[in-house]
């Protein structure tokens, strides 16, 4: 027998040992105690806009006031977490798209969307935990959208606008007929592969990643732009990229370090009461970025560090060589010394150079936008709204798709890129709002809109101080990236069960699928989502079929609806997978009948 096998067996023979309990009753099944535990069912749909009004009612309408006024000190500590954990990628994607586009689209763009977007989502989205921002594949879907503009020789801009038009249109349709709760098939077995995987990605953006050129250890390398641009700059020989790496690594890391050991105060006899303790638990993100960056900028100010990538000025990146704005200065027109102007903020709708079938060209990338905004989206919601995150204020899938398609309709028809929901900043700021006792149980959630409203205006504002947004070294918000992603590791239940191949078996938390499985089964459970993750993992990260990452993540809910079941028991996935409440009432009602058995067992002895 494996040694793990034989431990776990060991552990059931010893009366002592309550660590494990038995998994089925001698003269009771598991699998009959609730004969369709694991199964997933559709909601009963609510066509013709019923769902869109039941969800307006239910949450904006019942809640509004409330998320309107709960104002406390966590309010203020979240919010300015939650526009650092916002600003930085909306930078970095600006710059993306930037050179994506030609320039269309830019920094000022991005910043300009997630502004209005993340304000407008705080005062009318039936769903305020929600973060809505740039993400990876929408970019590459903009990107083909782009490409595909240039190959049918129309402008760009004017096509994205159509695009964004018919794509609003097909979220509206979802909606109204109540689409939307086809998402809702998704268990935690889909929530956790999807969450893991973009989790994972701010780990790997902020260490290193290796399918990319971002990250704290990527500064060891020579050939980094960001070295090339600093030689050209202070000339090889006052420039010593090993001083900056190092520098870079202490501070990224260093932020890191500090949030954790700030955020650690909370639960610690340290400090003079629990006021001071909440207070820098609260504000751990916001002190370690201020402490990093003064350390740096004091410490070390004849060392270079990259800083973030800032405009100049609140304008349309676009710079025209002429009035018609159809060339780009001055890539195009290097010989005028300053540009004519820039593009309009208004899309021009009509100028399609005569070929107005694109219009109608326009309704096939849409639909795949459409699709994107679908999954994007949903995924996300069904995770932050998950029943066991205890939010109380309920969902609203289709109100707030409906706003999403036509936020990003807007945004089209000012040449803004489209924003959709981001997990990790979601889960961090669900975490952030979430009261939890020593055993990291959900105490209670403060669902509010504030942090959402005031943290998107401070990205607004942030036009205003664009230069002292420059004082950032970027290592040290790799640092809180690299935070968010690793806090955010230990509510993935896909995570911690990975962990269990390198724990002791007798040492493992008790959980019900610890508790009433056998060991094997669980493992299993676990090769098979490693294996979904991996698939969902390599599609990500291979740049030709990126854009094809959502649709294998929409792939885990018929896996998990009809390729399971071959393999494993309904109550079996219903532990692994199920909902508290589901998993409560299955132990409440195998515990009820196996008593009743053992006391019918000694009145017949």
């Amino acid at each position: 027998m494996p040694p793990r096998e034989q431990k776990r067996s060991n552990d059931e023979e010893d009366p002592q040992n309550n660590k494990v309990e038995y998994h089925d009753h001698p003269r009771l099944s598991n699998a009959d105690i609730i004969p369709d535990a694991g199964k997933v069912y559709l909601d009963t749909a609510k066509p013709w806009g019923k769902g869109l009004i039941q969800d307006v009612r239910s949450t904006l309408l019942t809640y509004f006031v409330e998320e309107m006024t709960n104002f406390n000190q966590r309010t203020i500590a979240v919010s300015l977490l939650m526009f650092i954990t916002v600003i930085a990628p909306t930078l970095t994607f600006g710059a993306v798209y930037g050179s994506n586009t030609e320039y269309h689209i830019g920094a000022i763009e991005t910043i300009l969307a997630t502004a209005w977007m993340g304000v407008f989502f705080s005062l009318f989205s039936g769903m305020p935990m929600v973060i809505v921002g740039s993400t990876g594949p929408v970019l590459i879907m903009t990107t083909v959208i782009y490409d595909l503009a240039k190959n049918i020789g129309v402008p760009f801009l004017t096509f994205y606008a159509w695009v964004s038009i018919w794509a609003f249109l097909y979220t509206t349709i979802t909606a109204f007929f109540d689409l939307t709760r086809y998402v809702k098939l998704a268990t935690r077995f889909t929530d956790d592969i999807f969450a893991l995987l973009i989790v994972s990605i701010f780990i790997l953006n902020s260490v290193g990643n290796p399918f990319g050129t971002g990250g704290l250890l990527r500064y060891l390398d020579p050939n980094n732009k960001v070295h090339i641009d600093f030689e050209k700059e202070l000339g090889l020989e006052e420039y010593r990229y090993l001083t900056t790496a190092l520098l870079s690594i202490i501070i990224g890391f260093g932020t890191t370090a500090t949030i954790f050991i700030l955020r650690g105060v909370k639960t610690s006899p340290y400090l003079c009461n629990r006021t001071v303790r909440d207070s820098v638990h609260d504000f751990a993100v916001t002190i370690a970025v201020i402490v990093w960056s003064v350390v740096k900028h004091l410490g070390f100010p004849s060392v270079e560090t990259e800083q973030l990538k800032v405009p100049d000025a609140f304008e349309p990146t676009y710079t025209c060589c002429t009035a018609d704005c159809t060339t780009y200065w001055p890539d195009e027109c290097p010989d005028l010394s300053a540009p004519f102007g820039t593009r309009s903020w208004f899309v021009k709708m009509f100028d399609l150079n005569g070929k107005d079938y694109a219009i109608f060209v326009a309704a096939g990338p849409a639909l795949l936008a459409f699709v994107l905004f679908y999954l994007d989206n949903g995924i996300t919601w069904h995770l932050i709204y998950s029943p066991r995150n205890k939010l109380q204020h309920g969902d609203s899938y289709n109100w707030d798709l409906f706003l999403h398609g036509f936020c990003n309709m807007i945004n089209g028809l000012l040449g803004l890129p489209w924003l959709v929901a981001t997990t990790v900043p979601c889960i961090v700021h669900l975490n952030n709002l979430t009261e939890k006792d020593r055993d990291g149980k959900v105490v209670k959630v403060q669902e509010t809109r504030l942090t959402y409203l005031f943290s998107h205006l401070l990205v607004g504002l942030s036009l205003l101080f664009l230069t002292a947004m420059k004082k950032i070294p970027m290592p040290v918000l790799l640092g809180v990236f690299l935070f968010m992603g690793l806090s955010s590791l230990g509510s993935i239940d896909f995570w911690k069960r990975f962990l269990m191949f390198f724990q002791q078996p007798s040492l493992y938390d008790e959980t019900p699928f610890t508790k009433y499985m056998k060991l094997g089964r669980i493992d299993m459970y676990t090769i098979v989502q490693l294996i979904f993750f991996s698939g969902v993992f390599l599609v990500q990260n291979t740049k030709s079929i990126a854009i094809a990452f959502p649709f294998m993540t929409l792939m885990c809910i018929p896996g998990r609806l009809w390729l399971l079941p071959m393999f494993f028991e309904g109550w079996e996935l219903m532990l692994l997978d199920g909902e508290a409440e589901q998993i409560e009432k299955w132990i409440e009602k195998k515990e009820r009948l196996v008593n009743d058995l053992d006391m019918d067992q000694e009145e017949g002895i």
